[in-house]
């Protein structure tokens, strides 16, 4: 291999999304190893994902926004330097001076030192308590300022201007927009979408003055911000001022060396992105000024511009001439979408126009007389995005007259449009420019089978994810076009999906496993006894409707014994070494100084060990199946009672100590939390189910990563949902605001009615939200807007649980039937066997077993086909759901 030193330099100045997506680009194409990459970069940490900054202010830390997998830099040989920018470049030399004092040499330099906030040439700018929102240090600044704050103010009603007053309302001050133009993001809604969105912003809470400019900001003696005076003569009362006013190209560095720049700043490139003064300089990104004299604000025209380059530097060719300006976020909670020609600026351009001022929506499309669709806007619902954003500018006509396309569902719109209107050149995934063409190719000719793989074979879908439901479809379609059957059934035994499962157990009152497999199972199935798929879901489905069916109302009763898995088998999680964990429910994580003794001195009698865990509430690791009746026993005799850590049901509803003791807080969440959690324990459902409760707009609790959470506000309780902190991280969405409690409650019972009804079997309410027809919006109109009509069902359900709900391990310990199973082994029922010996392992115990059985004995404790056949030896499921055989103990023969 050629010496590092042999290898051709490139110094990269700037390391922000376009920057890193650069960086993956050379590792992709096989580039990295053939060259030196050093990279100067200002900021104190790694690339993050700027797009989504706001979210710290919702849970997310700093690093949950780093892009890329950690070590990725390391295992590529990239030369990263953080906190070390180029302060200048020498072209006569090719050498980039850091502000270290290092000299890089170069072959090739590629500038993405990206943009700076504007700041308004107004009096006061510098005061103490203005900022700009750029980075993850201005955040943290922001947030800082706001614990002495009451009112803010933000300074532009654009994209980040509204993105920075969501933060400053999340942090709890009252909230100004102050937008010179007469109408919000002026650049990409015209006036109609504006006064929807502004409509909308107000309602939420935030008060917008348009049409008028700042003309200085007041401060007081000791130069802190007290207020601003603007240009109508008018003012306003603030203590805290956020400049957003749009962003300038940072071509600073590119002009001290002779550069040539554009009239209104960026590095001149070519189609090449090179610039057009030293062919050796390419320059990508918000810094650049494009072959057609734009400068694109955008991280995808920036994506499409990296890839061009790392073409070249691979040895290959690739050019930017242009990019797609579309764009699709959520601000504030409002989706808004706006696409190809939103403005009708083509000659012969006609609107299609509808307006509900009610509801907050304004959706146009702009189309030619032949009914092509030329671009579009979208504000309060966007759900359409995704499909007509391809077909723009495409010159085919529209499979639907466009008045029909922007009617609300059940208003005489179509059917949403599918993926067969599409042509193949049409651009699917616009962060990396993947067109329905690459993903068909993905299927049909790299054997992709499914939407993991299309995601890993072509990046569509791993951008801003708002192409993923269309992603999907697309595959599937493929998939089925090409003779491959997608069976969407729930396992080998149902053809029919979980959702549909529950509709039949629901409306038929059937309640056994054995004759829902015997009526509406696949023909090959009937007469047998299930899967370890379908046996559990049942199971789940009808614990789930067991207020509505002549079902037992206990798990271990009847047939819903022998479908349960080995968790909710012995009411307990299995561990990895064989053991289970005891976990007593603790509501809101309040807990009184007599339990707290209780279950110190269960785990010292029982040898357990104990972990205080995320979710406020202490486990206990190590008991045997036959300690389990004893351990419930004295914490059920104490008040305990079973916290559902083995079930797929509510686990937790976590809480910050709200306004009895904080300082900050505004609401009582103890209280609240308490009481969500005593409301829906018990309560079984898909997947697991998550929850947390914050007292005031600083999120102690952490409630957006919760599949449903709730934050305290002066004037009620805002609730979250679909949100997940697992594997598969995700922000939950904003259901509804300022909520009273009773209002609160008859809304979680609607939402998680609402979720156990349609979801798919282990699928978390992340998942499900985003999986769901409709999304959010649908949800939203079925359980707040009542639109299907089944709101007084869902809470009648969710009212029959709560009254219903019986302690399970109280019922257990006090019918002797059920603690029959509460054996190790099947063949040695006694306890304690003396055979046995215990290990302890960090000052614990846990049963890593010799076991001074004959071998025959053995044998025939673990045969499934002999006499000492037990469900506990059968293919099972872990605590996490996946597959896997659950042993009673960990043994070894002597």
């Amino acid at each position: 291999m050629t010496d590092t030193l042999e290898k051709p330099v490139v110094v990269l100045v700037g390391y922000g999304m376009v920057g890193h997506r650069l960086l993956e680009a050379l590792a992709e194409n096989g580039a990295a190893a053939r060259l030196r990459v050093v990279v100067l970069a200002e900021e104190p940490r790694p690339a993050y994902d700027r797009v989504r900054l706001t979210s710290y202010f919702s849970g997310l830390t700093a690093e949950d926004l780093l892009l890329g997998e950690e070590g990725f830099a390391e295992r590529h040989g990239f030369e990263v330097r953080l906190g070390d920018p180029a302060v200048a470049v020498d072209r006569a030399a090719r050498t980039v001076t850091a502000r270290s004092g290092l000299v890089v040499r170069y072959d090739t330099l590629v500038l993405a030192t990206g943009s700076y906030p504007f700041v308004p040439p107004v009096e006061g700018r510098d005061a103490t308590g203005c900022f700009v929102y750029r980075t993850v240090e201005d955040l943290l600044a922001i947030e800082e300022y706001a614990r002495g704050a009451r009112v803010g103010a933000v300074v532009g009603g654009g994209l980040l201007g509204l993105e920075a007053a969501g933060a400053l309302k999340g942090l709890g001050l009252e909230t100004h927009v102050v937008e010179f133009a007469p109408r919000l993001m002026p650049v990409q809604v015209d006036d109609g979408g504006g006064e929807a969105l502004r409509r909308t912003v107000e309602e939420l809470g935030v008060v917008v003055h348009t049409g008028v400019g700042t003309k200085a900001v007041a401060v007081d003696a000791a130069g802190a911000v007290t207020g601003m005076a603007f240009t109508d003569g008018s003012g306003l009362a603030a203590d805290l001022v956020v400049f957003s006013a749009g962003v300038r190209p940072r071509d600073a560095l590119a002009r001290d060396c002779g550069l040539e720049v554009g009239e209104r700043g960026g590095v001149r490139v070519d189609a090449d992105c090179r610039s057009v003064t030293d062919p050796r300089v390419f320059a990508i990104g918000e810094c650049a000024q494009a072959v057609d004299g734009r400068v694109y604000g955008l991280v995808a025209p920036g994506y499409e511009m990296a890839q061009a380059v790392a073409a070249q530097l691979a040895g290959g060719t690739g050019t930017f001439t242009g990019a797609d300006l579309s764009t699709k976020l959520k601000l504030l909670g409002v989706d808004v979408a706006s696409f190809g020609d939103a403005f009708a600026a083509s000659e012969g351009a006609l609107e299609v126009v509808y307006s509900d001022s009610r509801s907050g929506v304004y959706k146009k499309l702009v189309v030619t007389a032949d009914g092509a669709l030329l671009g579009g806007i979208l504000v309060g619902d966007a759900e359409a995005y995704a499909a007509l954003r391809p077909l723009a500018g495409t010159g085919t006509p529209l499979p639907a007259p466009p008045e029909a396309l922007v009617l609300p569902a059940g208003a005489g719109a179509p059917a949403a449009l599918g993926p067969s209107a599409l042509p193949d050149d049409a651009v699917v995934c616009n962060c990396h420019n993947v067109t329905k063409g690459a993903v068909r190719a993905a299927v049909a000719e790299h054997a992709c089978t499914t939407v993991p793989e299309v995601k890993a074979c072509t990046r569509a879908g791993t951008g801003c994810g708002s192409c993923v439901r269309l992603l999907t479809s697309l595959v599937h379609d493929e998939l089925e076009a090409s003779g491959v059957a997608v069976d969407r059934g729930l396992c080998p035994c149902f053809a029919r999906t979980r959702a549909e499962l529950y509709e039949i157990v629901r409306v038929t009152g059937t309640a056994t496993h054995a004759e829902l497999l015997d009526r509406y199972g696949r023909e090959e199935a009937r007469g047998g006894e299930g899967c370890e798929v379908c046996k559990p879901t049942v199971a789940s489905v009808v614990a789930s409707l067991a207020p509505e069916l002549d079902a037992p109302a206990h798990i271990l009763d009847g047939e819903q014994a022998a479908l349960q898995d080995t968790n909710d088998h012995f009411l307990a999680n299995l561990q990895r070494n064989g053991s289970y964990s005891v976990v007593p429910r603790i509501p809101g994580g309040e807990i009184t100084p007599e339990r707290l003794i209780v279950i110190g001195e269960v785990a010292r009698d029982f040898g357990l060990y104990t972990k205080i865990t995320g979710g406020q509430r202490i486990d206990l690791f190590g008991a045997r199946v036959d300690q389990l009746p004893q351990i419930w026993s004295r914490l059920v005799a104490a008040g305990f009672e079973s916290g559902h850590a083995y079930g797929k049901s509510l686990r937790t509803v976590k809480s910050c100590v709200g306004s009895t003791w904080c300082r900050y807080g505004v609401q009582d969440s103890v209280a609240m939390a308490i009481r969500l959690e005593l409301r829906y324990r018990g309560l079984r459902s898909p997947h697991k189910l998550k929850s947390a409760v914050s007292g005031c707009a600083r999120e102690c609790a952490e409630a957006r990563g919760k599949d449903f959470g709730v934050i305290a506000t002066s004037a009620g309780w805002n609730l979250y949902v679909g949100g997940n902190g697992g594997a598969d991280p995700r922000h939950a969405d904003l259901l509804a605001q300022d909520l009273d409690d009773e209002g609160l409650v008859r809304l979680v019972d609607r939402f998680l009615m609402f979720y156990i009804r349609t979801a798919d079997r282990l699928e978390r309410t992340s998942a499900w939200l985003e999986r769901i027809d409709g999304g959010l919006d649908h949800v939203r109109d079925v359980v707040v807007g009542d639109s299907l009509g089944i709101c007084g069902e869902l809470e009648a359900l969710m009212a029959r649980h709560v009254g219903r709900y019986q302690d399970e391990w109280a019922a257990t310990l006090a019918d002797p039937e059920r603690l029959r199973r509460f054996v190790s082994f099947v063949n040695a029922p006694g306890v304690p066997d003396p055979t046995v010996r215990f290990v302890p392992e960090r000052d614990q115990v846990r049963p890593d077993l010799e076991v001074l059985l004959s071998e025959d004995d053995l044998l025939r404790s673990l045969d499934p086909d002999g006499p000492g056949r037990d469900r506990t030896d059968r293919p099972d499921r872990s605590s996490d759901g996946a597959p896997g055989r659950a042993p009673l103990l960990e043994v070894r023969s002597r």
